[in-house]
């Protein structure tokens, strides 16, 4: 069915799918299976909304192996699946999806402060995500995550006419070589003995520009000025931990184990561009199909569980 222009709604198991799009047509796949937890989930004690997670080893790694295969032919070329697993559990997906997968990379999801309701255990704070692509060039769009307030206040000391800057290194670590050459500054000569990062034309032109920041010892090396205004964030590492599970989060609950819709648009704009198709074969609440609406990308949902029906459509 279609929700709205950009979204179609199928409810059916995942191995239908093949049936109604055309390999090789999606650019983004997210996929948050059952977890193998031993576990019945229900959004609450009064609701009959959710679903069994009860497997044995067996038969778990023949639906996930299955299903991967399947998703790898819709997926293109460029494209990226995220797989969803707890650190628990993520042993055997890991191995399916690297024996199907030539570049398989974990991202690290911080989804809580803290679990202070154990007491026999470590609490469990961190998910696995794992970024799984055919090619080692995917598609793929440069995010950032917001800047520490602690790290602002402490790195961007220094200023100039142009505003507060932090110190970047031009200057190769004393563990490798870099660019072998002397540049000169005021009659200064500077030649790291284990070079520099960048080329000499590229130094020559941060110098022109007034972007250099010089040492105010003799002997200390050159940085490059890195201006507060012109810098939107950290680039985003593999390690998320700006971003809260739904328990720690201002998002209501429709659905026992729906994740936050900051997470799944980060992976979208990651992964895709505007107008680009993704897939979430069980999408439980329709997360991903709302965060794909809220950043102009298309989307498919499926679910074997019909009751997500109503839920989704109340999304939209």
């Amino acid at each position: 069915m279609d929700i709205n222009t950009s979204l179609k709604l199928y409810i059916g198991d995942v191995s239908e799918l093949e049936t109604k799009i055309n390999p090789g047509s999606i650019n983004m796949i997210y996929l948050d299976p059952p977890f193998n937890s031993d576990r019945d989930y229900k959004l609450n004690h009064k609701s009959d909304i959710g679903f069994g997670d009860k497997w044995n080893d067996n038969d778990y790694e023949k639906f996930i192996t299955l299903t991967i295969n399947l998703l790898h032919r819709l997926l293109k070329k460029d494209g990226t699946l995220f797989f969803h697993i707890s650190t628990s559990e993520m042993f055997l997906p890991e191995k399916i999806l690297r024996n199907r997968f030539k570049y398989v990379t974990p991202i690290f999801w911080k989804k809580c402060r803290s679990k202070n309701n154990v007491k026999n255990k470590m609490g469990s704070t961190i998910d696995i995500i794992f970024q799984c692509n055919k090619v080692s060039k995917p598609k793929f769009n440069l995010v950032y995550q917001p800047r520490d307030e602690n790290y602002v206040k402490n790195s961007f000391k220094n200023k100039d006419e142009r505003g507060n800057y932090s110190l970047g290194h031009i200057v190769t670590e004393k563990t490798k070589t870099g660019y072998l050459y002397e540049f000169t500054i005021n009659d200064t000569k500077y030649s790291p003995e284990s070079g520099w990062r960048i080329k000499k034309s590229e130094l020559q032109k941060l110098y022109d520009d007034n972007r250099i920041h010089l040492p105010k010892k003799l002997g200390g090396n050159l940085y490059k000025k890195i201006y507060l205004h012109e810098t939107p964030g950290k680039p985003c590492t593999d390690l998320w931990d700006d971003i809260h599970s739904l328990s720690q989060g201002k998002e209501k609950r429709v659905y026992p184990t729906e994740k936050p819709i900051k997470l799944l648009e980060r992976l979208i704009s990651i992964s895709t561009d505007e107008n680009d198709i993704v897939l979430d074969p069980m999408c439980g609440s329709g997360t991903t199909g709302k965060a794909c609406d809220n950043l102009s990308r298309n989307c498919i949902l499926n679910d074997i569980n019909e009751d997500v029906v109503d839920i989704i459509k109340s999304r939209f």
